[in-house]
């Protein structure tokens, strides 16, 4: 073993211990620490046995192990432990140390932790990693921000580690300043909402309004997955509708139909509405998780609001195609209102993003990688500038063929008391962004009516605002114009 190690890692929980297995199994030594001291000593004894990994049972130790410029990576719980952790290491750091935070910190502390520990003389990396255990193990999406002056000292780290795609190319590059590795990690996972809750719907309308079996659901899922589709999240659906307990029943049928969430989706929705970018699918999806949270008040209201009767007579597997279509589209938007959002966001934060390299990123070792993905790439590599996802060519065709599909899913589930506000969202959102003239005319003007807000016109120059006294019992001073 190496007298001073390369890394490393304070944090021993589930994603911990597999990244300092990947890195170990990469060829770089690895300092391990955690608050709990016997988590280091049980490790070292079981899954780190035997491997260029050594134990440190103090701050000081850990800080003594690893050659200069130290590399400190955190894997603890985001918010004041983080904040916590870097006040233990900071009194046995050097100018030019370099403090990693690999949790799902949000942007904004990422931000202030960067210019906080900048002044101090150190650097800081916020960065967003994803994949699950599986990930952190084999090969993750890795998506790094924070002092630029850290990257080429941790650059060959987390490349070595990280998922590889198209001829061995890593899913991780740098991602920008400060506070934007974890601003995408957030986005990613707002994403992640969204795609998990439109498979969601899907299942539920093959279950509950087409009749279809576990097993007939769990072939589409694989079928599916051999085309557009082609996605981790929709392999393991196919997997886990597959899945049997002991008894031969299936486990899905079991699991209580309320879901948790840990909270990037609702940071996503959040710093939506302060840039003022519609997000309307991921905001569904975070408010579809609430709605399920409140198990017991649906089961009464179940009872007391009764709906349409479920009755569906035309061609299945016409509507399963049609279905398809629905999923692909939204899918499409989803991705279309992330990227818009860190396009404001690059805009807000001064960050110099690359959407094709974070696209890329996203390719493979997290949640969210598909082959769709590359598509992605190829847009954002072809018009760096491309204002919104759909307005490109490939992803324009595609809506185009399938709008006929998603307009008859989303009207036969309505029509069937079967909330999908996940493809209904994305399919008014599509036709919101297409339409040239919306009625916020009529909503600018009641604005004005009991507000003296004020309102620009069609027949005069952008940037011109007028107000009416429209009663003609208010005066002519109007209200300051602005937009938050």
């Amino acid at each position: 073993m190496k007298q001073l190690s390369d890394i490393g890692l304070a944090g021993l929980a589930v994603m911990g211990e597999n990244l300092v297995l990947n890195m170990e199994s990469k060829g770089f030594t690895v300092t391990v620490y955690n608050r709990s001291i016997e988590k280091v000593d049980a490790f070292l004894k079981d899954r780190a046995k035997g491997k260029n990994i050594r134990g440190a049972h103090s701050i000081k130790e850990l800080v003594d192990s690893l050659e200069k410029p130290r590399k400190i990576m955190l894997m603890v719980k985001a918010g004041k432990p983080v904040d916590d952790l870097i006040e233990q290491l900071i009194p046995h750091l050097e100018p030019g140390d370099i403090i990693i935070d690999g949790g799902n910190s949000y942007f904004t502390d990422t931000i202030r932790r960067t210019h906080y520990l900048e002044e101090k003389g150190f650097l800081f990396i916020g960065t967003g990693v994803s994949g699950g255990e599986e990930g952190a193990l084999l090969g993750p999406s890795i998506m790094p921000g924070g002092s630029v002056k850290a990257w080429p000292y941790v650059k060959p780290i987390f490349q070595a580690i990280a998922a590889k795609v198209d001829g061995n190319v890593p899913c991780c590059e740098w991602v920008g300043e400060n506070g934007a590795g974890h601003f995408v990690k957030m986005v990613h996972n707002g994403i992640e909402y969204g795609d998990m809750q439109l498979i969601s719907e899907a299942y539920f309308i093959m279950r509950n309004l087409l009749g279809l079996s576990n097993s007939e659901m769990s072939d589409i899922f694989r079928q599916w997955n051999k085309g557009d589709l082609d996605s981790y999240l929709i392999e393991i659906t196919g997997d886990i509708l597959s899945y049997r307990e002991a008894d031969g029943s299936y486990l899905v049928d079991k699991i209580l139909d309320a879901a948790g969430q840990k909270g990037t989706g609702k940071w996503t929705g959040i710093e939506a509405l302060q840039l003022g970018i519609p997000v309307t699918l991921i905001v569904e999806a975070v408010f579809a998780r609430s709605l399920s949270a409140i198990k017991e008040e649906r089961t009464a209201a179940s009872r007391i609001l009764l709906g349409p009767n479920v009755f569906f007579s035309s061609n299945k597997q016409e509507f399963i195609g049609y279905l398809r279509d629905a999923l692909f589209a939204s899918k499409i938007v989803s991705y279309a209102q992330g990227f818009a959002l860190m396009k404001a966001a690059a805009k807000e934060y001064n960050w110099n993003l690359n959407y094709g390299d974070i696209a890329l990123m996203w390719r493979g070792g997290c949640i969210i990688r598909s082959a769709f993905l590359g598509k992605i790439k190829e847009a954002y590599d072809k018009n760096p500038q491309l204002n919104n996802l759909m307005l490109d060519d490939f992803f324009r065709e595609k809506l185009i063929h399938a709008q006929k599909g998603w307009r008859e899913v989303v009207a036969t589930a309505v029509q069937n008391g079967i909330a999908i506000p996940a493809f209904a969202s994305a399919l008014a959102y599509f036709d919101g962004y297409r339409t040239e003239s919306l009625p916020a005319n009529l909503i600018q003007a009641q604005r004005d009516y009991f507000g003296a807000h004020t309102y620009e016109r069609v027949d005069k120059p952008r940037g011109e605002f007028f107000h009416t006294n429209w009663t003609g019992r208010g005066g002519n001073t109007a209200s300051t114009t602005y937009n938050v």
